[in-house]
């Protein structure tokens, strides 16, 4: 017995995984020592302010800066002119297109940045914005997709001519590409002859990630030793090494790229904007270190948006429920230039995760892009490369299946669910899941809510509003979503050809303690705090005494960054392996020690112990010490290790969440009495990390739902460009959220996890947006598009004729 709580206690020392150890992040930016972009202050530092266009689309006539640099304090205005030359005035994007930097011409998006100001201080630079004279030539505008397709407008006069694009033919002057998954024929025919056939458009709104930090960028050129540094809120550091460097001509190994401390990213800063390119530019050109940091409202109206898909979908089914097919059409809303974060092989993510949770035996789905005078971005918000809008479609078509068929729409799931046994599952789009537990998830949900109550609550509460003895109905929101995430495989991801590997680089100190350096970049996640317990767990050195660093080119291996919950999955797995190579080091060191062979050693928790007497070990601590001060023969000193891991497969963690909510008719205000989300994330490396994850992520999505959207008017204005028009949820607006879990490890992930950061926003909006349509089921309402703010709820009230 006492050998047993020996073992409990070392393990509990070592703060592994699976232990719900505070985030050791925490203690410095709760006290607000946190180091940011805009924190970065240099020695003669200069600060840039971009001229924007207040037109959605206009020819630029002509540019005068002299009155901008007459002002004191002005160093210099840089336009395209100015670029040109360089062949900076333009710059690929991550989608395979290319967008301008400094407005060439024309403006495509009213806020396009069209003039950068470079200043003493920032005040001096807003002031000199307001002195650089543009004359414009207004231009018609599309906003709308399907008429931007049909519109002799043409948006894009660099490329009006190229008949085929980068990710195929282009059909119209404002068409970007037409990309396809599965069998149409085959998909087709089944739903021409099929029962019961479903056909709605679903609509996932234009919505913004907005990070509590805008985003901005420091660059010092030091013209002495050729080194440019770049400190910037950046998602994925290496690659915007990489771009730096084809863009400057600066080879690479001259180009450190900084990320400090990140204030939320969410997808937003996965890209390169064009105030990095200008403060590069800016400060080669004056030779002092060069600032730039947006205000919110440029964030809103100019950096990338999520979201803007337009969804025709068919769903057929035999008369008892079972699903036969899935199709679906997108029109895709890219804004005035494919500035999408997807991986090259897949322009809409991956969106053919659209079967779900669900035994589809044949699908289709085909995907336009459309240009239009919309800011571009295309960003996986909270998701993993268009997996947020692929969940809400196919959600929501379980839902008008479920009223055509006059089905409960639980059981229509539950029918129709992958089972457990038909795992590794191949998806009719191509997909293969890798592990899930689907029934019995839903099941635990349903009990956990007491679902068949809920129902009859429901059912009496219409006739009550029908008796006129309440206006309050009762919805109950649905949704089991299965996400892919882990990008990913080399043999089919990568971002402007760099394959999305990732990697980990550990180095133990002779007494005992290590530090960690990965390839990603943490923006709230916690990886200070779960990569240390990944390591705990396969080294035996306690998390406390491990250090993770991540964020700077000069000393991390290359990785493709943070985004599209792939941390875990990717560079988690790279954390372990490497942990892994240094167990092996270790075991042999051990056996030297301990004169016995290798296979004579078995690992228990913090040290290997001789097979057969456990009362002979050595210590991890005892081994790194040795590791630098013996001489162990066919042992090189030190005891460090890098791993590169390139995962055989995404991976899939899945869900099941039920909203209740109470909605009033005639305010259209929302009351959730109860929210209970169930998660899947494979192996649990740290369960509080965890439910911060959930909270953070359902939150995001009850905004997204209820009332975010960034919103244009027919000339192309942005609507909703300040924090008091877009929508952000408060403590007095976010519900209490019940969390529960499954575990379904991924059996080709070293650790069996699966990711969990991106999970609650997949599955957040279609629970919140299911309650609605739920609470009006009764009365015929089968789709309404979000987001459900007051007003739009009261409207589907009284278009339903309830006011009456």
């Amino acid at each position: 017995m006492k050998d047993l709580e020996d073992r409990q206690e070392r393990i509990d020392n070592l703060k592994g995984m699976g232990c719900s150890r505070k985030r050791v992040e925490d203690a410095r930016f709760t006290q607000g020592k946190g180091n940011y972009v805009d924190d970065v202050n240099l020695p003669g530092m200069l600060h840039g302010d971009f001229v924007r266009s207040p037109y959605a689309h206009a020819r630029v006539k002509s540019i005068n800066i002299d009155a901008a640099m007459a002002l004191d304090g002005v160093v210099a205005v840089l336009t395209a002119k100015d670029l040109e030359p360089l062949a900076l005035h333009w710059m690929p994007t991550l989608a395979g297109d290319k967008q301008m930097v400094l407005a060439d011409g024309k403006v495509l998006f009213q806020g396009q940045e069209v003039a950068f100001v470079v200043a003493k201080d920032r005040y001096i630079a807003a002031d000199a914005v307001e002195l650089v004279e543009v004359e414009y030539e207004e231009l018609p505008v599309l906003v709308d997709p399907f008429e931007a397709l049909q519109s002799d407008v043409v948006l894009r006069e660099d490329i009006k001519d190229e008949k085929e694009g980068a990710h195929g033919p282009r059909r119209h002057h404002n068409h970007i590409f037409l990309w396809e998954e599965g069998d149409k024929e085959a998909t087709e025919q089944v739903i021409d002859e099929a029962e019961v056939v479903a056909e709605e458009m679903v609509y996932y709104h234009r919505t913004h990630p907005c990070p509590l930090e805008p985003c901005g960028s420091v660059a010092s050129m030091d013209k002495i030793n050729g080194k440019l540094t770049l400190w910037g809120t950046f998602q994925a550091p290496h690659v915007v090494r990489t771009v730096a460097s084809i863009l400057s001509g600066i080879e690479e190994h001259n180009i450190r790229v900084i990320s400090p401390d990140i204030g939320g990213g969410f997808g937003n800063k996965v890209g390169v904007y064009p105030g990095y390119v200008c403060s590069i530019v800016a400060t080669i050109v004056t030779g002092q270190p060069v600032k730039w940091i947006e205000d919110r409202m440029e964030n809103l109206m100019a950096t990338a948006f999520a979201r803007d898909y337009w969804m025709k979908g068919k769903i057929s089914a035999t008369k008892e429920g079972k699903i036969t097919g899935l199709q679906c059409h997108v029109t895709a809303d890219h804004g005035a230039f494919d500035a999408c974060a997807d991986p090259t092989k897949f322009p809409a993510g991956f969106f053919h995760i659209c079967t779900g949770s669900y035994d589809i035996p044949v699908a289709y789905v085909g995907v336009d892009g459309v240009y239009t005078n919309k800011a571009p971005g295309g960003v996986a918000y909270r998701c993993s490369f268009r997996v947020t809008e692929a969940a809400y479609f196919i959600e929501r078509m379980i839902e008008v299946l479920a009223m055509e068929l006059n089905m409960d729409a639980a059981e229509l799931r539950r029918i129709n669910f992958i089972k457990a046994d038909q795992f590794p599952y191949q998806s009719a789009l191509g997909w293969e899941y890798d592990s899930g537990d689907y029934h019995t998830a839903w099941d635990k949900a349903l009990a956990a809510v007491g679902y068949d109550d809920l129902r009859k609550e429901q059912a009496q509460r219409v006739e009550d509003f029908k008796a006129g003895k309440t206006r309050k109905l009762l919805g109950i929101g649905l949704t089991h979503f299965t996400e892919i995430v882990g990008a990913g495989p080399v043999k089919n991801c990568d971002i402007l050809g760099m394959g999305m590997f990732d990697s980990c680089e550990i180095r133990i100190h002779p007494t005992g303690s290590a530090i960690a350096r990965l390839g990603t970049i943490s923006q709230g996640q916690g990886h200070a705090t779960t990569f240390a317990q990944i390591l705990a767990s396969e080294i035996g050195l306690s998390a406390d005494s491990i250090t993770i660093e991540e964020g700077d080119t000069d000393t991390a291996p290359y990785g493709l960054g943070t985004y599209g919950s792939r941390s875990t999955p990717v560079a988690g797995a790279a954390t372990a392996m490497a942990g892994r190579k240094i167990r092996a080091k270790a075991q042999m060191i051990a056996a030297y020690l301990l004169e016995v062979h290798d296979n004579d050693l078995e690992w228990d928790v913090d040290r290997f112990v001789v097979k057969g007497a456990p009362e002979r070990f050595k210590t991890m601590k005892d081994i790194a010490y040795a590791a630098y001060n013996q001489a162990i023969p066919g042992v090189e000193p030190g005891l460090e290790a890098v791993s590169y891991y390139d995962p055989p497969n995404m991976t899939y963690p899945f869900g099941a969440y039920i909203c209740v909510m109470e909605v009033d008719v005639d305010t259209g205000e929302h009351e959730i009495r109860q929210f209970y989300a169930l998660d899947d994330c494979g192996t649990r490396i740290n369960p509080m990390v965890i439910e911060g994850q959930v909270h953070g992520g359902l939150t995001e999505a009850l905004a997204i739902a209820m009332g975010q959207e960034i919103a244009y008017d027919d000339m192309g204005n942005c609507k909703t460009g300040t924090l008091m028009d877009f929508f952000i949820p408060t403590a007095v607006e976010t519900p209490h959220y019940t969390t529960d879990h499954t575990e379904t490890p991924s059996p080709h992930h070293p650790i069996g996890a699966k990711g969990v950061g991106e999970s609650p926003n997949v599955g957040g909006v279609p629970a919140f947006s299911n309650a609605v349509h739920d609470a009006f089921r009764a009365f015929g309402l089968r789709q309404s598009h979000m987001p459900h703010d007051h007003w739009r709820i009261w409207k589907i009230a009284s278009d339903l004729g309830l006011h009456g």
